[in-house]
C-alpha cells in the first residue's frame, strides 16, 4: 500500500488491485499527469481508507481475492455517493460489466489496455466527479438560502406559519399563500419545498403577472415544433421542467379566465398537453400559488374560477403585513445588515439611535422587500465607519422621523423591548468608543456609566 502525501490542490485517485505490479503502473501513470495517488493490493484495507480519506475517483479491480470489485463499488457509493468508479479486470463478462454499470460504475476497461485509453476515461469520470460534487453544493447553498432557517421573526404570526410549514412540508399538499407585495411568499414557498422529500428536485417560480397573455400557455405547458408562428423548435414548458418537484406560480390571480380551466385540469389529472400536441404527457408535482389580491372576492365577481380556488386552497397560509408584527423588525435588520456587509465588503456593526428609532416607527407600505432595499440602500451610501446613521436612510422615513415626538410610541402589535433597548445601547456604546478612539474609561464617563457598567454591558453584547 502506498499512499502520497496531502495536496489540496491535487484530484485524489485510490487504486485497488491485489496485484502490486499493476498498481506500480497505475501510480506511475498517475503520478506523471499531476494527480494524487493511494495504492491498495488489500480491499478491506482501501475500504477503511474512505472513513478518512476523500477520493474523487476510485479504480478498482472486478476480481479480487478478498473482497469483489462489485462489494468495492457499492462501499464506495454508500460511502461517497460522489466518488466515480473505475472497473479494470482481465475477465469481463457481459453479466459483471452490466452489474457493475447498475451499480453505479462510471466505465470499465479491459486488461490489457492502452495508457491513452484510460487517462481519457479518468479524466471524463473526474470531470463527471466534480459536476456531481458541484451539484451536492449548489443544492446545499439552495437548501441554506432558501429552507426553513431563512424565515426571520418570532411574532406570534410568524410562529404560527412555522408550524404550518411543519406539517405541510412532508405532504405534497397543495398550497395557496397569501399576503400584501413583499410579505415574502416566495420565501415560504421555497421554505415548503427545501424542507421535504422534494428538496433535491426542481422549485421552478413562475411570475403569472410578468408573461404576456399571448405567451403564458406556451409558457406553461411548452409547445411543439409549427404549434403557432414563430415556434420553431419543440420546447418544454415549466410543467417538465418542475416534474418531481415544486411548481410555485405566483400571482395566480393574474392569470387569464381560458387558462385557468387547463390549470384546473392540470392539478386534477396530473397531466397535460404541449400547445399543438394531442400526446398526453404525465407529471407528478406539488402546486404552490400566491397572490396580493382577494381571490375570494375575484371568485364572487367571476374574474377568478372557484373550482381551482378550492384545489389551490387545500392548504392556506395568510402572510401578515410587517406593519403588524414589529417585533421582528429588530431580527430582520440584523439579518440584512450581517447580509449586506459582507456582500458590499464593509464593517458596520449596527444603526445610530436616530436611524433605529426612524426605522423601527416606520410602516413599510412595501413590507420585508422595502426594508431589506434600505437596509442595503444605507450600507452603500454610509461613509461612518461602524453604524448607519439616519442621514443615509431613505427622505420619508426622515421626514416621518422630524415629524415624530421624541417620546417613541408602542406599536399596536407590541414589540420586543429587550430587543430595542438592547440595539439602542449597543449604537451609543460604539459611537462612544469611536469618540474616545477606544479608550473605555472616557466612553464610560461620556455615557454616564461606571467603568465597571460599561464593561459588564460590552461583555453582554460581545463589543470589544
Amino acid at each position: 500500500m502506498t499512499i502520497a502525501p496531502p495536496d489540496n490542490d491535487k484530484l485524489h485517485i485510490m487504486v485497488v488491485d491485489d496485484e502490486q505490479s499493476m498498481c506500480e503502473f497505475l501510480e506511475i501513470i498517475l503520478l506523471r499527469n499531476d494527480y494524487r495517488v493511494s495504492c491498495f493490493t488489500d480491499a478491506f484495507a482501501a475500504v477503511s481508507s474512505l472513513e478518512t480519506n476523500s477520493y474523487d475517483l476510485v479504480i478498482s479491480d472486478l476480481k479480487m481475492p478478498t473482497m469483489s470489485g462489485l462489494e468495492m463499488l457499492r462501499t464506495v457509493k454508500k460511502k461517497s455517493p460522489t466518488t466515480e468508479t473505475i472497473m479494470i479486470t482481465a475477465f469481463a463478462s457481459t453479466t459483471s460489466v452490466i452489474e457493475a454499470m447498475k451499480n453505479g460504475a462510471f466505465d470499465y476497461i479491459n486488461k490489457p489496455f492502452k495508457v491513452d485509453e484510460i487517462l481519457l476515461t479518468i479524466e471524463k469520470a473526474l470531470k463527471n466527479s466534480q459536476l456531481q460534487r458541484e451539484n451536492v453544493r449548489l443544492r446545499q447553498e439552495l437548501e441554506k438560502r432558501f429552507g426553513f432557517d431563512n424565515l426571520i421573526g418570532k411574532s406570534p404570526p410568524m410562529m404560527a406559519i412555522y408550524e404550518i410549514i411543519k406539517q405541510v412540508a412532508p405532504t405534497n399538499t397543495n398550497v395557496l399563500i397569501c399576503g400584501e407585495s413583499g410579505t415574502g411568499k416566495e420565501v415560504v414557498a421555497r421554505a415548503i419545498h427545501f424542507s421535504g422529500p422534494s428538496r433535491e428536485r426542481p422549485f421552478v417560480a413562475v411570475n403569472c403577472a410578468a408573461i404576456p397573455e399571448h405567451l403564458i400557455e406556451s409558457e406553461l405547458f411548452g409547445h411543439t415544433k409549427g404549434a403557432f408562428t414563430g415556434a420553431v423548435n419543440n420546447t418544454e414548458g415549466y410543467l417538465s421542467v418542475a416534474d418531481g418537484g415544486t411548481l410555485f406560480l405566483d400571482e395566480i390571480g393574474e392569470i387569464p379566465p381560458a387558462l385557468q380551466v387547463k390549470v384546473l385540469r392540470v392539478i386534477q389529472e396530473k397531466c397535460f398537453q404541449k400547445v399543438g400536441s394531442t400526446k398526453e404527457i404525465s407529471i407528478d408535482l406539488q402546486f404552490i400559488a400566491a397572490t396580493n389580491r382577494d381571490l375570494k372576492a375575484a371568485v364572487e365577481s367571476g374574474e377568478f374560477r372557484q373550482d381551482l380556488f378550492y384545489r389551490l386552497n387545500v392548504i392556506h397560509i395568510d402572510l401578515p403585513p410587517l406593519r403588524q408584527r414589529p417585533e421582528d423588525i429588530p431580527l430582520l435588520l440584523k439579518h440584512f445588515l450581517h447580509k449586506y456587509t459582507k456582500e458590499y465588503k464593509r464593517d458596520l456593526v449596527g444603526f445610530s439611535p436616530e436611524a433605529t428609532k426612524a426605522l423601527m416607527d416606520y410602516d413599510y407600505p412595501g413590507n420585508i422587500r422595502e426594508l431589506e432595499n434600505i437596509v442595503e440602500r444605507g450600507i452603500v451610501l454610509e461613509t461612518d465607519e461602524k453604524v448607519i446613521s439616519a442621514a443615509t436612510l431613505p427622505p420619508i422615513l426622515r421626514k416621518e422621523a422630524e415629524n415624530t415626538t421624541t417620546t417613541s410610541t408602542l406599536p399596536e402589535g407590541g414589540l420586543d423591548l429587550e430587543d430595542v433597548v438592547a440595539q439602542l445601547e449597543t449604537d451609543l456604546i460604539e459611537q462612544a468608543l469611536k469618540k474616545c478612539l477606544g479608550n473605555k474609561t472616557k466612553a464610560a464617563k461620556l455615557l454616564g456609566l461606571s467603568f465597571r457598567s460599561l464593561r459588564y454591558r460590552l461583555d453582554k453584547y460581545g463589543l470589544k
